[in-house]
């Protein structure tokens, strides 16, 4: 037995020794590559820390470049990250760069093989760097995880380069009167917190803003159209100072709008209209749609101020939902005034005194008084039941001129009712209604869209 496994012991030994060897040839191999990899920079890692506390044994970064020779040029990169959202009620958006500032200070110049020095956060606060402020944020944060995101790079012939990622929350004052068809531009502004111009001078480089893919950015109602960088000098009582601003410009999207107020409002109009249809007589019918609809419009009215700042002007939304309640209200009030005029005309007047009875027993003929009217006599009846019999359901009298708009009998034949005025039948106010509404409607909807978006 002790035979057999000095034999298996034996065979298999030498290829456990040849893994062995490859393996530990292999390890061999690898770290050498890995130590060659590693120790090759060695020279310029001891280069860089010796120009690094060259540099640093005699800086001052209390002061900035140049003092009192000429003032310090900062050139400003911006790369765009991404926009939004962007805040209606609050007045402000979002925005996420990467903010670089390229600068030339004579002391940090080094004489070396090393081209540029990249170094992290810790080198920021050791030299000197722009008081860069933004003048319109209300909020701003640095990135911070996993490490600050700063970058500080440092050539040969004393170029600075200094970038951190922020995320903003800037003002934005949005003019609302063309709301929700309006266009912004929402500007992003910053300067010199402490250097007025005869020091410090910002400038735009050429392609110095640049955006990413946009269909990462959180522009939910708005399209990003362009931006535009400028400069200007703004004076003060403590000097004058370069201020930068870059522009960008938005455009609102209808879509979401249109389905929740607009398209509702204008089937709440149409729905008015079926009243026109609906025969005068059925008064709880007629007067339920009415009603209704005018709940409605009160209900669409309210929903569509929850997205705007309580704004004192008029916006494009709220004249549209107006007018739509103008009409649904003129509908409801046309079936009162054809109800009013129609169903509840008031009694018959007559002017003039009622002839007195003689004393009982006295056969006396009874005595009338001609009254004229537009130099026609006329007898007054002997009652009102003789008189409704040959003028029924008429508050006018025969040949009477009609001084009213609206004609008080069907055919007004007599009188000056033709000259210089409009007939209309009251009855007939379903059937007017029916063309006119619809015709108005269409007309301030041309006008109304033309207006807001071509104009």
């Amino acid at each position: 037995m002790a035979g057999k496994v000095l034999l298996i012991y034996l065979t298999i030994y030498p290829a456990l020794q040849i893994r062995t060897d490859s393996t530990e040839e292999y390890d061999y191999d690898y770290l050498s590559i890995n130590k060659t990899w590693v120790l090759t920079p060695r020279t310029h890692e001891t280069d860089a820390t010796q120009i690094l506390n060259t540099l640093l044994l005699n800086y001052d970064n209390k002061l900035r470049p140049d003092i009192g020779i000429k003032p310090t040029y900062i050139d400003v990169d911006i790369y765009v990250n991404s926009i939004g959202p962007v805040s209606v009620i609050q007045m402000e958006y979002t925005i996420d760069i990467f903010f670089a500032q390229t600068w030339y200070d004579r002391r940090l110049r080094f004489n070396s093989t090393l081209k540029a020095l990249t170094l992290n956060s810790n080198m920021v606060s050791r030299i000197w760097i722009p008081d860069t402020f933004f003048r319109n944020s209300k909020r701003a944060d640095s990135h911070w995880i996993t490490t600050p995101n700063q970058l500080l790079r440092i050539w040969n012939d004393g170029k600075v380069l200094y970038t951190l990622r922020l995320t903003i929350e800037a003002e934005c004052l949005l003019q609302l009167q063309n709301f929700p068809m309006d266009t912004h531009s929402c500007p992003l502004i910053f300067s010199s917190y402490g250097y007025p111009r005869e020091e410090i001078i910002y400038r735009w480089r050429r392609y110095s803003i640049e955006v990413s893919d946009q269909r990462s950015w959180r522009l939910y109602q708005f399209d990003f159209t362009g931006l535009r960088n400028t400069s200007e000098v703004l004076k003060t009582e403590a000097g004058d100072y370069m201020v930068m601003t870059v522009s960008f410009d938005l455009s609102r999207r209808m879509g979401y709008f249109a389905i929740q107020t607009y398209i509702p409002c204008i089937l709440t109009v149409v729905l008015s209209w079926v009243s026109f249809w609906i025969k005068r007589d059925s008064t709880p019918a007629r007067t339920s749609l009415g009603i209704t609809t005018v709940l409605t419009m009160t209900t669409l009215s309210t929903i569509s101020r929850k997205h705007l700042p309580r704004v004192s002007y008029i916006t494009a939304m709220d004249l549209f939902v107006s007018v739509c309640f103008i009409f649904v209200f003129a509908a409801l009030m046309e079936y009162a005034t054809l109800n009013y005029l129609v169903g509840n005309k008031k009694p018959v007047e007559y002017s003039g005194r009622k002839p007195k009875l003689p004393p009982s027993g006295a056969n006396v003929m009874p005595s009338f008084t001609a009254i004229t009217i537009n130099n026609v006599i006329h007898w007054p009846p002997e009652g009102p039941e003789e008189e409704e019999e040959r003028h029924p359901s008429s508050s006018c009298l025969e040949g009477k001129e009609c001084e009213k708009f609206f004609c008080c009998i069907e055919d007004c034949q007599t009188g000056t009712w033709r000259q210089g005025r409009i007939r209309i039948h009251i009855s007939r106010l379903d059937s007017y209604s029916r063309v006119f509404f619809p015709t108005a409607f269409l007309l301030f909807n041309i006008v109304y869209w033309i207006a807001y978006l071509y104009l």
